[in-house]
């Protein structure tokens, strides 16, 4: 697009972006192609894998595992926002994305990942319903309820994504086109903005400051009550599996909001990318490949799942 004058001052408004990515040597950015790769393929593997087994398994046709069914589906969707066009970028001389581009990735991007925070709040509810509340449990947490509260957890998402993804592509970009990360995401887009982003930045901390917080109160709150409802319990083998489930649960969160935290809930988040880079690659990828192996690794039923439906494809 043409530089537009304003007095002395000439600016460009760009149509494209320009991903800069990690800015290393070419062996560097044949081993990061190769690690990106790689985590890549064991999360579409594993978090598909989790989906088949949990659809195909009557026995896990029980709320904690339709949850579980859709945060592996939640996984596997954002990484892939995420990681192809990354792939394809390492090797790419140009780099470039659309404005348009640009602006999808990151609405389906902040959707995805905002629903999975809000639907990690939702898994631990139905964990304190079933452990504290064991008789109204069948009741509260009936399929039709499990589906108001997935939807519930898409609209909260899809809330974020719109005032987010809004408010930062009305932005003017004219100082630069180079944006200093391998996806777009609103720190480094702020950073390349010309005029005044100090509503952005109070939406981007004030919102995911508020949701991250309130959502992590509300699963410590649920847990404090499960822990005092498991130390009542007089069976050891029940008190055993109880905290291998919930254990499963606690680490996903602690993860997935330990990270989010680091990058989005705290001011010094916008002025250190190189950080946010190792961060960013943490929750886009890494979180996604644990999900599925930290919930089949240390939960029985999933484990014999998975047994019963490799017995079944053998004898086929």
């Amino acid at each position: 697009m043409p530089p537009h004058s304003n007095g002395n001052l000439s600016m460009a408004y760009f149509q494209d972006f320009v991903l800069e990515g990690f800015g290393v040597g070419l062996e560097t950015q044949a081993l990061l192609f190769a690690v990106f790769l790689a985590l890549y393929m064991v999360t579409v593997l594993g978090n598909i894998l989790m989906i088949i087994v949990i659809t195909l398994d009557a026995r896990l046709h029980s709320p904690m595992y339709f949850f579980l069914k859709n945060l592996s589906f939640l996984d596997l969707c954002y990484s892939s926002v995420i990681a192809p066009n990354a792939l394809a970028n390492f090797f790419s001389s140009s780099k470039v994305i659309t404005f348009a581009g640009c602006a999808t990735q990151f609405f389906f991007f902040s959707l995805l990942a905002t629903t999975e925070g809000f639907l990690l709040g939702v898994m631990a509810y139905d964990r304190f319903m079933a452990i504290c509340n064991p008789l109204r449990y069948p009741i509260t947490m009936c399929q039709s309820a499990c589906t108001r509260l997935v939807l519930g957890a898409y609209c909260g998402g899809c809330f974020n994504s719109v005032v987010q993804t809004s408010f930062t592509f009305h932005l003017s970009f004219c100082s630069s086109n180079h944006i200093n990360h391998f996806f777009c995401d609103v720190p480094p887009l702020l950073q390349i903005a010309c005029g005044n982003t100090a509503i952005n930045e109070l939406l981007l901390f004030g919102i995911c400051g508020f949701m991250i917080v309130g959502l992590a109160f509300v699963i410590l709150i649920s847990y404090g009550y499960i822990i005092a409802t498991i130390l009542r319990m007089r069976s050891g083998a029940g008190r055993r599996k109880i905290f291998s489930t919930c254990g499963s649960h606690m680490t996903v969160v602690t993860l997935f909001f330990g990270t989010l935290f680091v990058m989005y809930a705290q001011p010094g988040a916008i002025e250190s990318m190189e950080q946010g880079k190792v961060v960013s690659v943490f929750y886009t990828l890494v979180i996604p490949m644990l999900n599925p192996l930290i919930y089949s690794l240390r939960n029985k039923d999933v484990k014999e799942a998975v047994q019963r439906l490799g017995q079944k494809h053998m004898t086929m």
